[in-house]
């Protein structure tokens, strides 16, 4: 008998959700692209329209077929993946171009999209092969080593996207089964840390001539005293959700965006809610909460440690930086520079949470055909009860993490 080929594997309800945020997206950045794409871009909103496009296709192929993989095999993959996005970062950072790696003539992406991935693969690698002393805080230092690794290469451009890295990471500790006692205590001296960093940024920030220490300074500054009078991304982002109010001005009939060099990235939600209104920003945000659910079912079903984590990580990583994308729109939190998940412009950060989807398919894929295997198993041999329905990639006896 032929079996019917599967080309969209996985979780079914994780495609709608994904269909649905492309969706959104493409009426979203046709409808805010015009300023920035002349002024930044140097281009034409319809040509930019369609590099988006292209962006989203191309993402659509990668989730498809990594989804087809054997999720094991990107366990000893993520080390050197990972490598290679650290070798970028430190490329980046000694020459100056901030968060852009440009390969002339061939690509220009940010390697901290592809770090941040390759990190919680790696990460759920290592804590599936460290789990006997998972009680111990060298352990726990040792685990985290790669995150700080990645966080201090980050940081320095990014600051947005360090914080996110390390709370992402420090929660796949908490999925991984780290002593809960051990867990909150170093977690309440991050936030001691974080908490002293952004008083300092308040108070002397705007004077330490370092990096960008003015810019987080300022912003900080500006989130704290907002200045309405001020013609600011924040202040046209406000204005906007003002305008939409419940039900919206209308799809395409946005003024604020016209006026935004950011509306298609960074703000692009507050020119949703402007277009479309609140309703339609609360159906956003469901569908970033029912994707979060989702995977916590894919990792709770999935019989491996690594596969589970992966899940739970890659999952955590995505809702956490579409609620912050969502809270820096409607004045929440300080401007960040985070892009919305699957409805910001495409690019490097769009192809390659996709490839984090395409993981996380990859595991809900194999889950669907250990649970087959098992039935098929209780039907021929309903006295086996020793069948191993899933073999981690590695061991701590034969690989070392």
């Amino acid at each position: 008998m032929r079996r019917k080929l599967n080309i969209l594997a996985g979780d079914k309800a994780l495609w709608v959700i994904f269909f649905l945020l492309t969706g959104v997206s493409l009426v979203a950045v046709y409808s805010t692209i015009g300023l920035s794409a002349i002024a930044d871009l140097n281009s034409t909103p319809g040509r930019i329209f369609v590099r988006h496009l292209g962006f989203v296709v191309a993402t659509y192929i990668a989730v498809v077929l990594i989804s087809h993989i054997n999720y094991r095999r990107f366990a000893p993959l993520s080390k050197w993946v990972l490598y290679l996005a650290l070798a970028a970062l430190v490329v980046v950072f000694i020459m100056g171009t901030e968060r852009w790696l440009v390969i002339p003539h061939v690509a220009r992406f940010e390697p901290s999209e592809i770090a941040k991935v390759a990190l919680v693969v790696f990460m759920a690698r290592c804590i599936a092969l460290n789990q006997d002393p998972l009680d111990d805080r060298r352990t726990m230092l040792k685990l985290l080593l790669p995150a700080f690794i990645t966080c201090i290469l980050v940081t320095p451009a990014n600051l947005s996207t360090g914080i996110l890295i390390f709370a992402a990471s420090y929660l796949l500790l908490f999925f991984g089964g780290i002593d809960s006692r051990l867990w909150w205590k170093y977690l309440l001296w991050a936030l001691l840390v974080i908490g002293a960093t952004f008083v300092v940024f308040y108070l002397v920030g705007s004077q330490i001539e370092a990096g960008r220490i003015p810019t987080w300074a300022h912003r900080l500054q500006s989130w704290i005293h907002p200045n309405p009078d001020e013609l600011t991304q924040e202040n046209m982002a406000r204005m906007a959700v003002a305008r939409g109010g419940f039900l919206g001005s209308g799809i395409g009939t946005t003024i604020h965006g016209r006026l935004m060099t950011q509306a298609h990235n960074d703000f692009i939600f507050a020119i949703i809610i402007e277009e479309a209104g609140l309703l339609a920003a609360i159906g956003i945000f469901a569908l970033y909460a029912w994707f979060y659910f989702r995977c916590i079912r894919i990792a709770t079903a999935c019989p491996g440690l690594f596969g589970s984590l992966c899940v739970a990580g890659i999952g955590t990583l995505i809702f956490l930086q579409a609620v912050v994308n969502m809270s820096v729109a409607v004045g929440l939190l300080p401007v960040t520079g985070q892009t919305l998940p699957f409805i910001s412009y495409g690019g490097s950060a769009y192809l390659f949470l996709g490839c984090g989807l395409g993981v996380i398919q990859a595991v809900a894929f194999d889950n669907k055909k250990q649970a087959r295997q098992a039935k098929n198993l209780s039907i021929t041999n309903p006295n086996n009860s020793d069948a191993d329905p899933l073999a981690e990639p590695t061991s701590p006896n034969t690989q070392q993490s």
